[in-house]
């Protein structure tokens, strides 16, 4: 038998960094994701796991946000433009209806500026995180 093509070697890697994001509950990082593939015995370097990541994002199917600790990442639902309430503790997010995009261009205007985009992440804890950390 002979090894693997290297395109081959690309789409099985490829495949397996989508699966691990895709059975991810949240936002994670690269090396989460990383870690999940080593754990269930797949051998994908950081290195191919953060181009896949942002290959992803690129093409819309994936989400990433800038968090206070780095990039994070999470499989998109489509649907287009979207924004998050995220669990700083566990990734866990939820996709909210941001201001109006007329809020946003009057906000803008009342100051003189032009809207070429916009970014809007709501970050805390959720329920759960919240209970543990009261406990």
């Amino acid at each position: 038998m002979g090894s693997a093509t290297p395109d081959t070697r690309r789409t099985a890697q490829k495949d397996a960094v989508r699966h691990a994001l895709d059975s991810s509950p949240g936002f994670v990082s690269a090396q989460q994701v990383h870690r999940l593939l080593h754990d269930a015995g797949t051998p994908v370097g950081l290195a191919t796991v953060y181009r896949q990541l942002n290959a992803l994002a690129e093409t819309g199917s994936a989400d990433t946000i800038t968090a206070p600790g780095g990039q994070l990442f999470r499989a998109c639902p489509p649907g287009g433009h979207h924004h998050h309430l995220v669990c700083e503790n566990c990734g866990r997010a939820e996709v909210l209806d941001p201001p109006s995009e007329s809020w946003i261009a009057s906000a803008a205007k009342k100051h003189g500026y032009t809207v070429t985009r916009h970014v809007f992440e709501v970050f805390g804890l959720c329920p759960e995180c919240a209970a543990a950390a009261r406990r």
